[in-house]
């Protein structure tokens, strides 16, 4: 049975529901004559179902309705209002012998797995079919054991298992080498023993904030997003005498996953700061947290581990149509997985396909001990349909899948099967990053006791050590009648003094000073919005002390950056504790590396100094500008018991 409707139909059809009551008309897909599922709209004005449509649209070239000339990718997905009716619909449950409730059809699926006593029912029957030998010797579950037993295998090899809600479920991310994702962990033959029995533990927890204000601060500073190398909204840092610390349960590293039952794991950073500041009395989080390495054994339980078999169709125009998909094949582990998905690619566009989803096969073709290259030979001589099976650790997605650099690099590509071959690093004195940023000069003229009409932040003597830049324009004074200086400009110099490695109170008082004169001349920098659409938030930032979104910091010049050394220190046998994204990728060309998430209980953590969002601008002065992640990660290794890291640190978005 379907673990979403828990009714039976084949893999690739549409759900099956049983409807309270009748449904209008206008509601139905009139190529399965069911109420619609996932409605996509015609040009012609008609409605379907996503997959029927798909389906019928393999085979003809019209609408099904009014036979108008049609191709899929001229229609579009339905309403919100139109989607919002149809989740709306009140379904029965389909077990009616053990469970008689109703519920709106989008609620079904959460029903069957966390409260239908039915479908728990038939869970436990597979099971004690599937494992005959163990009726009458079940041993207590371990601690974490959410009692949910295996689904049954499905076509193209692996097994889901269907994890029941619950406070925290365990998980385990670890590799059978630490150090490829948490670069640093020493590879001695006195290790050998410890990289088999580690793995690093991560917990999922719903957790819920109470504030007497609904419009005050969380007090706390966070980064990340789908626009970033980072991918996850990451906690940069909780703030004292905040409503989160208050709280005690959120901290530096936690990786936010949904915010009041909204997934934002693959949001853009402004639309993640605006869900967050969004007031209310309560915010249910849902946080992914770090436990630290554990020792392996403890966790072989599979019970553990929530897993999950996906289905996902990919359509391809013609046979030479790239996927846009990267695979790579671990050290650790047998069997491929995808690396990245390319931007624009006909994947991303799909949406259902994942980083470090490992593919079980494709087209029905076993590839649990397969190779990019096998699965690329595939995807290129299928003409339209590309159907993967992939295995999913649920609501998981910390740390890309990434290479020991002393093994030959088997990542590829969908499109062409061939090795990523990884661009010589370019000798350069200096950290040069792409910037997005506008130069503006303004003079104008003023009476000598007319003020400028700005207030600033920013100053050397901050904490993150930022440049001066603009909070506010008062409607009086001479810039706000001049109106070139926006909030949120950064400002290099007044009548020729330099500005930018000032602190606050030098700077305060240079732009005193020389406003005091009849003319006055402004060279100032303006941030451009990196890789969003969405707007700089000001209308949403009411009731917020204003500063500069973190990502708007990610656009300055490389002279603008403060760079700082931190120097790590750690033992033969311990792992640096940190992880890392970004680096040269083909696609992409040069991005920064960023670290990603910090271990508890390793040297990065008892540092205190590197924090997450971080960009690394060298390794023991070598610019990391120009290596690939598979670069990097060996060189980090290679450092026994010390590294100097040059961080640019910026300041994450208060929320």
């Amino acid at each position: 049975l379907c673990c979403e409707c828990g009714q039976a139909h084949p893999l690739l059809d549409n759900h099956l529901y049983n409807f309270q009551d009748e449904v209008d008309d206008e509601l139905i897909c009139h190529i399965c004559l069911q109420p619609l599922l996932q409605p996509m709209d015609t040009p012609c004005g008609h409605t379907y179902c996503f997959k029927c449509l798909e389906n019928f649209m393999q085979e003809y070239n019209f609408c099904p309705m009014d036979r108008k000339k049609l191709s899929f990718q001229q229609c579009h997905k339905s309403s919100l209002l139109v989607r919002n009716l149809l989740d709306k619909l009140v379904v029965l449950c389909p077990f009616k012998a053990e469970c008689q409730q109703t519920m709106q059809r989008c609620e079904l699926e959460a029903h069957l797995q966390n409260r239908c006593p039915g479908f728990k029912k038939y869970k436990s029957e597979l099971q004690r079919k599937r494992n005959p030998i163990s009726k009458g010797k079940e041993e207590p579950p371990a601690k974490g054991d959410t009692n949910t037993p295996k689904d049954p295998e499905l076509p193209g090899g692996g097994s889901s298992l269907v994890a029941e809600s619950s406070g925290a479920a365990v998980v385990s991310l670890g590799t059978a080498e630490p150090g490829l994702v948490n670069p640093a962990f020493e590879e001695t033959e006195e290790g050998e023993s410890l990289v088999q029995k580690t793995s690093l533990v991560a917990e999922t927890t719903t957790i819920e904030i109470h504030r007497e204000d609904p419009e005050e601060e969380l007090g706390m500073r966070i980064v990340g997003g789908k626009d970033t190398p980072l991918g996850n909204i990451v906690v940069q840092e909780v703030l004292r005498d905040s409503v989160i610390a208050a709280d005690g349960r959120i901290a530096p590293g936690d990786h936010i996953l949904e915010v009041n039952g909204v997934n934002i794991s693959s949001v853009t950073h402004c639309q993640a700061v605006s869900f967050l500041r969004h007031p209310g009395p309560v915010l249910h989080l849902m946080v992914l947290q770090e436990k630290g390495f554990s020792n392996r054994s403890a966790q072989q339980d599979p019970s553990c581990t929530a897993r999950e078999v996906i289905h996902v169709t990919l359509v391809k125009r013609d046979r030479s149509e790239p996927l846009g998909i990267k695979l790579i094949r671990k050290t650790d582990e047998a069997g491929i997985f995808i690396l990245d998905l390319l931007e624009g690619g006909l994947a991303a566009k799909n949406g259902k396909l994942s980083r470090n989803d490992r593919v079980l096969s494709i087209n029905g073709q076993d590839l649990r001990q397969g190779t990019p290259e096998a699965a690329a030979q595939i995807i290129q001589t299928t003409e339209s349909r590309v159907n993967f099976v992939i295995l999913r650790q649920s609501g998981v997605q910390l740390g890309e899948p990434v290479e020991d650099g002393s093994t030959s690099n088997s990542s590829s590509s969908s499109n062409g099967g061939s090795p990523v071959h990884h661009r010589r690093r370019p000798d350069q004195n200096h950290y040069r990053r792409k910037s997005s940023y506008q130069k503006k000069t303004v003079a104008i003229k003023k009476e000598p006791k007319e003020s400028l009409g700005i207030t600033i932040g920013g100053g050397r003597d901050n904490k993150n050590k930022l440049p001066i830049y603009v909070t506010s324009v008062q409607p009086i004074g001479c810039l706000f009648r001049d109106g070139r200086i926006k909030r949120g400009d950064v400002l290099l110099s007044i009548n020729g003094i330099d500005l930018t490695h000032l602190n606050y109170y030098e700077a305060v008082s240079a732009l005193k000073s020389n406003a005091a004169s009849h003319s006055v001349t402004l060279k100032a920098l303006e941030i451009l919005s990196l890789n969003s659409p969405e707007p700089s938030l000001d209308i949403r930032e009411q009731g917020f002390s204003w500063s500069p979104l973190w990502i708007t910091w990610l656009g300055l010049p490389s002279y603008l950056h403060f760079c700082q050394d931190i120097v790590l220190s750690k033992g033969n046998l311990e792992s640096w504790g940190f992880s890392i994204v970004g680096g040269f990728e083909e696609s992409k060309g040069n991005q920064p590396f960023f670290i990603k998430t910090i271990v508890p209980g390793t040297p990065a953590f008892r540092d205190r100094k590197l924090k997450c969002g971080d960009e690394i601008v060298a390794v023991n002065g070598v610019p990391a500008i120009g290596m690939s992640n598979s670069e990097l990660i060996p060189m980090l290794k290679e450092q026994r018991n010390k590294v100097t890291l040059t961080v640019v640190s910026w300041p994450g978005s208060l929320v």
